[in-house]
């Protein structure tokens, strides 16, 4: 009687033993799968630092240029742009210089920057006056545009700034991707566009 009930006993223990150990080892899998994943996470958080783009507008009275410039680390992929002038949507640059009472600038030759993307540490230039005097009254009427673009990282990852927002700390927001192309979306190659079309005929 006394050996059945040793023999028992020990069968339990065995039993117990084989229960923890298999707990213990459930543990240990769910221990290294959370490292795993924080370890992807880390890496994920490496790369975007790498890739992360900032772009701003800027302009150069000694260059006699408006520029949109990457001051980020990673590639730019503007996505979006729409301008206004005095909070009004302008789809095109003559369209902005009639509103800004230049008319006599509407040749003024752009670059496109709708759909381009922007290098890290480099920029793209808008626009290009050959004239002083042009610059300066272009200058003078320029804190009446705003611009307000969506650009993407090369993870797809992506923000909108909108120049129009009074807080210069709310003026850049990430989103979850570009809005897709709207009825105000600005098309800043159309003089180009014509230019070619009428050297053609």
């Amino acid at each position: 009687m006394t050996e059945h009930t040793t023999s028992n006993q020990a069968s339990a223990k065995t039993r117990d033993w084989g229960g923890w150990a298999a707990v213990i080892a459930s543990l240990i899998g769910l221990l290294a799968l959370c490292v795993s994943g924080y370890t992807a996470w880390l890496q994920r958080q490496q790369v975007r630092a790498e890739v992360w783009p900032y772009l701003e507008t800027g302009i150069s009275p000694s260059d006699r240029m408006v520029t949109l410039d990457n001051k980020g680390v990673g590639p730019a992929s503007v996505r979006s742009l729409q301008i206004f002038v005095d909070g009004k949507v302008r789809k095109t640059w003559p369209e902005v210089f009639d509103a800004l009472g230049l008319p006599a600038l509407r040749g003024t030759p752009p670059s496109t920057v709708n759909g381009v993307v922007v290098s890290a540490g480099n920029g793209v230039q808008q626009l290009h006056f050959a004239k002083q005097e042009d610059f300066a009254a272009f200058y003078a009427q320029y804190p009446r545009i705003d611009l307000k673009l969506c650009y993407c990282s090369a993870l797809d990852e992506c923000w909108v700034l909108d120049e129009r927002e009074s807080n210069r700390n709310q003026r850049r927001q990430p989103v979850g991707a570009c809005p897709a192309d709207s009825r105000d979306e600005f098309v800043d190659n159309k003089i180009i566009e014509l230019d070619r079309s009428s050297h053609e005929r």
